[in-house]
């Protein structure tokens, strides 16, 4: 994937995903009593999902560029 390829899915792609996770989000406290009666936990649990997937992507990255400038 090419920087241009990277920076449309970024721009685009990335807030789709985004309105995507939430609207499921929401679907979910509708239909399930779980959710309904608990919802300070899954409403942990939800923000917690795209916090440590966004977490794990930057520390990936920086390992990266880390590993690249101790070599070079």
């Amino acid at each position: 994937m090419d920087k241009d390829s990277r920076f449309a899915f970024l721009v685009i792609g990335l807030p789709f995903i985004g309105l995507i996770y939430c609207l499921g989000i929401i679907a979910f406290f509708l239909v399930s009593p779980i959710a309904q009666n608990h919802p300070l936990i899954t409403g942990i649990i939800a923000a917690t999902v795209p916090f440590s997937i966004a977490a794990f992507i930057w520390i990936k990255a920086s390992a990266k560029a880390y590993s690249k400038k101790s070599k070079g």
